[in-house]
């Protein structure tokens, strides 16, 4: 078995207009990377509602978030190559596509929905076990890397169980 990559998007909003404003991910061995993404100027969109979900004031992104360009290079170089999973394919495809397009940087991995690695046998326990493993990671915040390693350990765990179920 080998352990997937995880990555999640934290964007401006949920639709049209929204863009990349913060991006983590958790290796094969749990190691994370994150971070936050500078807007372009372009990139104006700003909903509320998100904003309180993740808690990353835009001003912080101005002046903390790094330049599409670092995040695009950064994410080249840990994941170039690799099979990269996420939960939410269809939104953060479209935010891994706007951050590569204003870098002008191709991505070197691939963007796969996790839900292609999950057998019928982890289904049933998937959304208890996330919360467990919530609890017992004590994430406070709706954030990237943090949602990357959840979701990496709900797997493991769930992964775990259904073999144990089915030997």
């Amino acid at each position: 078995m080998t352990v997937p990559i995880i990555i999640d998007f934290e964007a401006s909003g949920f639709g049209q207009g929204s863009y990349p404003i913060e991006v983590g991910f958790s290796g094969r061995h749990g190691e994370g990377w994150c971070s936050l993404i500078r807007p372009e100027d372009d990139w104006l969109h700003w909903n509320l509602d998100a904003a309180r979900v993740h808690g990353i004031p835009r001003e912080i992104l101005v002046e903390r978030g790094n330049t599409v360009q670092f995040v695009a290079e950064q994410l080249n170089f840990f994941l170039g190559g690799r099979t990269v999973y996420t939960d939410g394919w269809g939104q953060d495809y479209v935010w891994m596509a706007k951050l590569f397009d204003a870098a002008e940087i191709t991505p070197k991995f691939k963007l796969v929905d996790l839900f292609e690695i999950i057998n019928d046998d982890q289904l049933p326990n998937w959304d208890a076990t996330k919360e467990q493993i919530i609890k017992e990671l004590c994430v406070a915040r709706h954030r990237a890397s943090s949602d990357a390693r959840v979701l990496q350990l709900t797997w493991l765990r769930t992964y775990d169980e259904a073999r144990k179920l089915s030997a």
